[in-house]
């Protein structure tokens, strides 16, 4: 493949429905399949690049969402919506319970947000037959975002991605309000960026009660400079820190470039396995991604695996531009910032001393992509397919408020839980034993293979310890984590 054809695709946010919108952003240095790349001096104020995480497929916009039948004829390519993805995790019963998240609240963070949001939200909404929130807001603490310019590619990846954030952690939690964070700084140009998502997440502790905060963006951690890298991660933590104060259960995407993650400028993937930070981080739960295979009610036709498009001609047209193995999977693996946190001490074979990425699992396939719908500038409007782990991240966003409400209160840190729970095998916790997140890419002419990490039962560095039956997840974590 071309690696900048692939950046091209996904940081447009509409892949190749916005390949001119996406071009400006990869000249930004926006990569594809690396959640996002960071870079960072011992100084809290150091320069970051952060990425946003969605993949949009599709040639063209439809006019409503597409069916199963209709990908695989038109992209060979699975794609599902709303029903389908809920029934795939046992949804239904909870919300005839009265389990949607009445009462809690899901932070989302992004940069700049999208000037369209509410309506999109509105229009995918009336598609699937869902009610509006309790509350949608959208607040700029930490300072006020710059006119949406649909030439900015930076602002046209955010509105994707925002738009994806905000659609399927509703779909999960349709009774949970929305709050809505947005950045004023371009985190797609390296410069004082990420202290401003940090500051922001300290205002939002601070000013309002939030259950759940979701980031669907991450930091290869090899982008940091080597010299103080760790004084510069702890620099960045505060808002960590105070969510693990206020019993808020924080989130963050694992990346999407399988074991591989982009390098600092943007134009090249690691050659050998990296993972991201936040993901890595003790105190945040990292989301892995997922394959589902499900016919037209939802029901699954067999165990999900390990979300890896690396090898599948179709997702490598639609998501690199160009058939031919390009990195597109689940991230994983071990840091090199943070030893194994005494939660992870039964995996320790996996694991060894440093802490293992992910922690869990959703939907995050391409191939098996789910529908949205945007209309903001810059971009054809219209419904189109999303895939990677920014759609995992809101997802399980929207199970946490589930929880929440089941509980009757915020969970805080659930990573001790999850693995409980995998130790216990109960059953909210389904095990993901195929697939791996090995990748392969080609770059400055040479062929690249990085070798990443096999699904096996109990947990592993590819998709953790399993995806979920919400049915039994939701009270099995509420009791748990509460």
């Amino acid at each position: 493949m071309g690696l900048a054809r692939k950046m091209a695709t996904v940081v447009g946010a509409c892949g190749l429905m916005a390949g001119a919108a996406a071009g400006t952003a990869a000249t930004a240095g926006a990569t594809a399949g690396a959640a996002t790349t960071m870079a960072a001096r011992s100084s809290p104020g150091a320069a970051v690049v952060v990425r946003p995480d969605a993949i949009r497929l599709g040639t063209t916009p439809s006019a409503g969402p597409t069916t199963t039948r209709q990908c695989e004829q038109k992209f060979h390519l699975a794609c599902y919506t709303v029903p389908q993805v809920r029934d795939a995790y046992d949804l239904p019963g909870l919300y005839a319970e009265g389990i949607t998240g009445k009462g809690t609240t899901i932070a989302i963070v992004d940069s700049y947000g999208s000037p369209t949001i509410r309506h999109d939200l509105a229009v995918f909404d009336k598609a699937f037959h869902l009610p509006a929130p309790p509350s949608f807001s959208i607040i700029q603490p930490a300072g006020k975002v710059a006119p949406y310019n649909k030439k900015n590619g930076g602002m046209v990846g955010w509105a994707g991605e925002t738009t994806l954030d905000v659609e399927y952690a509703h779909a999960i939690a349709p009774g949970a309000s929305i709050l809505l964070v947005e950045t004023p700084v371009n985190e797609t140009e390296g410069v004082q960026g990420f202290p401003q998502i940090v500051a922001a997440e300290k205002y939002v502790l601070k000013h309002y009660h939030v259950d759940v905060i979701s980031q669907s963006f991450s930091a290869t951690e090899q982008g940091f400079d080597t010299e103080g890298a760790r004084s510069a991660v702890e620099s960045l933590r505060g808002a960590i820190f105070a969510a693990e104060t206020d019993r808020v259960t924080v989130l963050a995407a694992a990346g999407d470039s399988g074991a591989a993650n982009s390098n600092l400028a943007g134009n090249a993937n690691y050659t050998y396995p990296t993972v991201n930070w936040e993901p890595s981080d003790p105190l945040v739960t990292g989301v892995g991604g997922t394959e589902l295979y499900l016919n037209a009610a939802g029901n699954r036709t067999q165990p999900d695996s390990v979300w890896n498009d690396t090898y599948i001609k179709a997702a490598q047209l639609f998501v690199c531009g160009a058939v031919g193995p390009c990195a597109d999977a689940g991230g994983g693996g071990k840091s090199v910032f943070f030893g194994r946190p005494w939660y992870q001490n039964g995996v320790a074979d996996v694991t060894g001393n440093a802490r293992g990425v992910p922690d869990i699992s959703m939907s995050a396939a391409c191939d098996g992509a789910v529908d949205l719908y945007a209309s903001f500038p810059g971009a054809p409007a219209g419904w189109g397919q999303t895939c990677g782990t920014s759609e995992a991240t809101p997802l399980f966003a929207g199970i946490v408020a589930l929880a929440a409400q089941y509980a009757g209160h915020s969970l805080g840190l659930i990573n001790p839980a999850l693995y409980e729970m995998s130790e216990a095998r109960d059953p909210g916790i389904i095990p993901v034993t195929t697939g791996n997140n090995t990748v392969t890419f080609k770059q400055n002419k040479h062929w690249y293979t990085v070798h990443g990490y096999r699904a096996q039962a109990v947990y592993s560095l590819a998709a953790g310890v399993g995806t979920i039956d919400a049915y039994y997840f939701v009270p099995e974590l509420a009791a748990l984590a509460g």
